[in-house]
């Protein structure tokens, strides 16, 4: 939850000239925007990329947003357009999770590559189980609750009726759970211990 000024008041200012206020907007959803263009492309340094050419967008287009939305629902859509628009020109190959070398990888990025002080955070054990989702999955997850959206919100980003985000989310909380079961236990005990 973000406190002080709402978005709608930082963008009025933005529209009237104070161009300073639109940094209060990017240190607010920052994370939000890498995030998702992390689930897309699934390297660092590409979603730094997009981070960037999406604020870039959403500055340059800010007097289209219709209020009738959340800021954050009409800055997912210009992530996702920027996403799939980066990945066409660069051809990258998108690969299923639910093939066992992603798992495999997963599995022996977690025990090689993460140091200790990552491996006892809750975030990024939590990031680490997102990733061994399916992208639909991990999508409903990351916006209902890193994006901060409703549940009317996530679906309509989603194409989805209300109820049958509800249905997604569950099913997700369900394989999450699952996940953090399976590959992550051990981290976990040591958490709560």
């Amino acid at each position: 939850m973000h406190t002080g000024q709402g978005d709608d008041e930082i963008i009025s200012k933005v529209l009237r000239g104070d161009q300073q206020a639109f940094a209060e907007l990017v240190t607010r959803y920052q994370n939000f925007v890498y995030t998702i263009a992390l689930r897309f492309t699934r390297k660092p340094e590409d979603a730094e990329e997009i981070a960037q050419d999406v604020f870039v967008k959403a500055y340059r287009s800010l007097a289209d947003f219709m209020h009738d939305a959340k800021f954050s629902t009409w800055l997912y859509v210009i992530v996702s357009n920027t996403c799939n628009s980066f990945l066409r020109k660069k051809k990258i190959e998108i690969h299923s999770l639910h093939d066992e070398k992603i798992f495999e990888i997963a599995d022996n990025y977690s025990k090689a590559n993460i140091n200790t002080t990552e491996q006892k955070s809750k975030e990024a054990i939590m990031k680490r189980a997102i990733a061994l989702l399916s992208f639909e999955d991990a999508e409903v997850i990351t916006l209902f609750y890193n994006g901060e959206q409703s549940i009317e919100e996530t679906g309509k980003i989603m194409g989805l009726t209300p109820n049958a985000t509800k249905v997604k989310l569950h099913r997700a909380r369900k394989r999450l759970k699952e996940k953090l079961e399976m590959y992550f236990a051990d981290e976990m005990k040591e958490l709560i211990n």
